[in-house]
């Protein structure tokens, strides 16, 4: 019999101090210090414009988070799913997209979708129960919010399949070539659901980018207790290619996705993208980290900061000024305000309501349902209104 010890390799080969920051085979374009680095194979030149505005997408994406957190704490939503940390890893994904892309989401894209033009305010209603998610998919081409962990990388591989028979891949036209990608985390990688996708998508070379966000804690489980190996390495056994990206560096981010995207486009197929980064945060606000990982590794990573690193590059490099942070600032206030009197404004739902996103058209036996349950509501009005005349 064999040494089990000596199978595979040994931990501390994959998750020791050679990993620590990502390992080296990290795609990095901007340190934790704020250096700009240089990347053979991904990089990009970007202006000071593009700069300035990865930057106040973060920012911006972090007032949400923050207002969407106290607006929890004080009873107003049921529940919320942080993103403090990977700010940069949303905004450097989302902003690689075209328009004709298609994003399928978990419930912790909030980044994705202000980059898809959806109102944040949408996001609260499905966290505060008043619906299943405010937003019209194909009017952004960015889909629900997933609640079941990976089914969403299935409906991503699928309508990718759908994208190559209706013609608009691998054109050469640069305004109707289209792409997928499926975003999930760390945790997911271990559902069926997505290994199942990731075996589709592969036969059928669909036009599919999946976007692991690996910010290291499956809840309350550690990375080295979900795999022996680096996540992007897996892609490799499915048949397509895998690559790591510091994913609190919003450039690498973007350049990284920008190419794994226009890979996807011109009919390559499917590639696998782990953003390596950190859940500063609780996984939503009913968890709490205090009780499973230590305070050090949470400072170790604000070091990190994704924010912080943008913002020590553009001062260093004059590329902005006290008025522009002055102007972010009253942003990203007016942003708050418009979050915390806009999720108190969001009506209840009528009960009947449900009946009608069932199906695009009201069956016999749903609409039999549907009766019946007004008749019972109706005779609760009935007996109030007797009660008040007796």
């Amino acid at each position: 019999m064999s040494d089990p010890v000596s199978f595979g390799p040994d931990l501390a080969e994959v998750f020791g101090p050679s990993q620590s920051d990502g390992g080296p085979d990290l795609v990095q374009l901007l340190t934790p210090e704020g250096e700009r680095v240089h990347h053979p194979e991904f990089d990009h030149d970007f202006s000071a414009e593009e700069l300035r505005g990865l930057y106040r997408d973060m920012v911006l994406t972090r007032r949400i988070d923050v207002e969407a957190t106290a607006l929890q704490r004080h009873g107003e939503l049921g529940i919320w799913a942080q993103l403090l940390g990977q700010e940069a890893a949303q905004i450097g994904a989302g902003r690689a997209l075209r328009p004709q892309d298609y994003v399928f989401p978990t419930y912790r894209e909030h980044g994705v979708a202000y980059c898809r033009g959806v109102d944040p305010l949408r996001l609260l209603g499905l966290f505060r129960g008043v619906d299943q998610g405010g937003w019209d998919p194909n009017e952004n081409n960015f889909g629900l919010y997933t609640i079941v962990i990976g089914a969403q990388t299935l409906h991503a591989t699928g309508y990718a399949m759908g994208m190559q028979r209706d013609g608009v891949v691998g054109t050469g036209d640069p305004e109707r070539d289209s792409a997928v990608i499926a975003h999930f985390g760390d945790g997911a990688s271990s559902q069926g659901d997505v290994n199942e996708a990731f075996i589709f998508a592969a036969s059928y070379n669909a036009p599919v980018v999946f976007f692991c966000q690996n910010n290291q804690w499956a809840i309350s489980e550690p990375i080295e207790r979900q795999t022996r190996i680096p996540l992007y390495q897996r892609a490799l056994g499915f048949g397509f290619p895998g690559i790591r990206v510091d994913g609190n560096d919003v450039l690498a981010t973007y350049a990284v996705t920008k190419a794994a995207l226009q890979r996807a486009r011109e009919g390559n197929g499917p590639s696998f993208v782990e953003a390596y980064t950190y859940r500063m945060g609780a996984h939503t606000t009913t968890d709490d980290p205090t009780r499973y990982r230590l305070n050090d590794e949470l400072e170790h990573w604000k070091l990190k900061d994704p924010i912080e690193r943008l913002k020590v590059y553009l001062r260093r490099n004059g590329l902005v000024d006290e008025e522009f942070f002055a102007q972010l600032d009253a942003e990203a206030k007016e942003l708050g305000h418009h979050l915390r009197e806009g999720c108190k404004a969001l009506p209840d739902p009528k009960p009947l309501d449900q009946f009608g996103y069932v199906f695009t058209e009201m069956t016999e036996e749903l609409a039999a349902q549907r009766d019946g349950f007004a008749a019972y509501l109706e005779s609760f009005e009935l007996g109030h209104s007797e009660g008040a005349h007796a």
